[in-house]
């Protein structure tokens, strides 16, 4: 079917449709105008006839022999108008008939109809008798008295007018449909006629023919559509040739990306959003041993079945947008050997960004984990040398007290109690140091357990609260009200604590506040304990933590280095900040557990 065709049936289905809408609306308007011009003028005959009975009423009780039968004058009204079938005036009490006939009667209805008439009232009602379809009309005025006068109207007369209407007007729109249809169809061939010419530019367009332009003959939108595709053609055949030379360098480009991709010493695969694999290189085929022939169409072929899960979180999160950095994980070759690599995932996006692809690149790790694990070995030796030089100097110094006593002891063969409580206090010394490097050096088995971190620092305040009463030393707490459940050691936190207060009380020798904050942020719980004491130089800062240093005359500078342990055994982060006579604030942040993860360690 031509447009031409197809553009004249819609706007003829659109007239139609408004001419039907028309003419059901005007069919309606008139039907209801012809009924009520029926009511109108059975309203006016019935008032006609009531006035014929008034006039009748009053000269008869004028004993006037001039006046006129009401029975001639109600014949006369029925002469006058054909489609009355018979009048019947009705005594309203008791429903006799004073005037005129009363064949067509309705005895289920009339009776009830006319007692309900009231004064100055018209009404109509349908009725059938014997298949004959009628209409019978009461009405009421104050002329009457207690008369009610009924009218028998034929009713299909009154129908039979309405469908003579509907059908010449009916017949009146088809006409005018008809010619409108003709009228259409050579208007819209015309309208119409240039798009022949555009068709054949659109064709010679699509056969890469761009040379021959439309000869342009009107100024219409049509003309203006033809002097586009002319300008269309030109521009299209000036961006073929920039395709051509574009598809020319990227043929190249993949040429070039294709080599670099094979000659890579890194493992690299290309799958699809399925997790297929499309496309692979022979690094890729000489580190997991599989042909590209045989891995192309399998899913995740080197992801072992433990890390499913965390390779599909890493797509969903490329999935979402998120950019993923190099993540260090392990693969499985063809023949079942798990290998330590690096993986680098990264989306391959189309020219809307939508994600059409993934690259994988993968680098084998055995290499430099084996040089770092050597270099820790190396760290570990290094870091026990200089354990042991700290040890053994550390303990040397009392030593050689305890040697020139005892050499004392010995030449004057007699005992010195001062000389005894001296040795007493480097055996001491000397325990202390041994037993911090034991607490350091050795594995300490440990069971962690679900407190609240709230708790576990007043124990310790009850605990150091005399020795802080002798020192002069107030502590000021600031704790929130919500619980701050942690997973912990409690004996090995409560060391950490004690190791920090006593450094707070030491800092202060002339006594003074010691603040203690405990806030619940998000999913970790701050504690800071802040001192106003002589304070830590800066260039001291960076070594506190280092085995046997301290700034402490009496100190062994293991106290930190234990804590520090501790602190990252529960997955935390201890942070040091202090200015010389201003005073130090130590911050620790622990995990906090939610409701559920703490029921869920306490049933395990």
């Amino acid at each position: 079917m031509s447009i031409k065709t197809k553009l004249s049936l819609a706007i003829t289905l659109v007239l139609f449709s408004v001419i039907i809408l028309y003419h059901l609306f005007s069919e309606y308007s008139m039907v209801n105008g012809i009924k009520d011009l029926m009511k109108d003028s059975m309203e006016h005959t019935s008032i006609q006839a009531a006035e014929f009975i008034k006039d009748y009423e009053e000269t008869s009780k004028q004993n006037n022999a001039d006046s006129a039968d009401p029975v001639f004058l109600l014949d006369l009204l029925q002469t006058v108008n054909p489609y009355i079938k018979e009048i019947t005036v009705f005594q309203k009490n008791n429903l006799m008939v004073v005037y005129g006939t009363y064949t067509y009667s309705d005895a289920n209805n009339d009776p009830a109809n006319v007692q309900a008439m009231d004064s100055g009232e018209f009404a109509l009602r349908n009725f059938n008798r014997d298949g004959e379809k009628l209409l019978r009309s009461y009405y009421a005025s104050d002329q009457l008295g207690d008369y009610v006068i009924s009218m028998v109207y034929d009713r299909s007369s009154i129908t039979t007018l309405v469908d003579m209407k509907q059908d010449y007007t009916l017949l009146y729109t088809g006409i005018f449909l008809l010619v409108m249809m003709v009228v259409l169809y050579w208007f819209v061939g015309f309208m119409i006629r240039p798009l022949k010419d555009i068709l054949w530019k659109v064709n010679e367009v699509s056969s890469v023919r761009f040379h021959k332009p439309i000869q342009i003959k009107r100024k219409d939108e049509f003309g203006l559509l033809a002097l586009k595709i002319n300008a269309m053609s030109q521009n299209l055949s000036i961006y073929m040739d920039k395709l051509r030379k574009a598809f020319e360098e990227n043929r190249r480009m993949k040429e070039h990306l294709e080599s670099f991709i094979n000659h890579s010493n890194d493992a690299i695969h290309l799958m699809d959003l399925d997790g297929k694999v499309i496309q692979v290189n022979r690094a890729f085929e000489q580190l997991f041993g599989y042909e590209e022939s045989e891995v192309l169409g399998m899913r995740y072929p080197t992801v072992p079945e433990s890390h499913r899960m965390e390779n599909r979180q890493m797509i969903g999160l490329l999935l979402a947008g998120k950019n993923l950095p190099a993540q260090e994980t392990m693969r499985v070759t063809r023949t079942g050997e798990m290998i330590p690599v690096s993986v680098t995932v990264s989306p391959i996006r189309d020219s809307d960004g939508s994600i059409r692809a993934f690259a994988s690149i993968c680098r084998d790790m055995r290499s430099r984990n084996r040089m770092e694990e050597l270099l820790r070995r190396s760290e570990k030796l290094t870091t026990v040398g200089q354990l042991a030089a700290g040890v053994a100097h550390e303990i040397r110094n009392p030593l050689t007290t305890l040697r020139g006593f005892l050499q004392l002891q010995l030449q004057s063969k007699s005992l010195n109690l001062s000389h005894v409580t001296l040795m007493l206090s480097e055996l001491d010394r000397i325990n202390l140091i041994v037993g911090e490097f034991l607490i350091l050096a050795k594995p300490q088995a440990t069971k962690f357990v679900t407190k609240d971190v709230r708790d576990v620092l007043q124990d310790v305040l009850l605990f150091l609260d005399s020795e802080a009463h002798l020192h002069n030393i107030v502590f000021r707490t600031v704790i929130t009200e919500e619980q701050c459940l942690i997973s912990c050691e409690e004996n090995q936190l409560k060391q950490v604590f004690i190791n920090l207060l006593k450094n707070a009380i030491e800092a202060m020798p002339g006594g003074g506040p010691i603040h203690i904050s405990i806030q619940k942020k998000g999913g970790s719980i701050a504690i800071s304990i802040t001192d106003e004491g002589v304070g830590i130089p800066e260039e001291m800062i960076s070594k506190i933590g280092d085995p046997f240093f301290t700034g402490k005359e009496t100190g062994t500078g293991l106290g930190i280095m234990v804590s520090q342990r501790i602190i990252n055994s529960h997955q935390g982060t201890l942070d040091i900040q202090s200015q010389v006579n201003v005073g130090t604030s130590v911050k620790l942040t622990l995990p906090a557990l939610n409701v559920g993860e703490s029921l869920a360690k306490q049933e395990a």
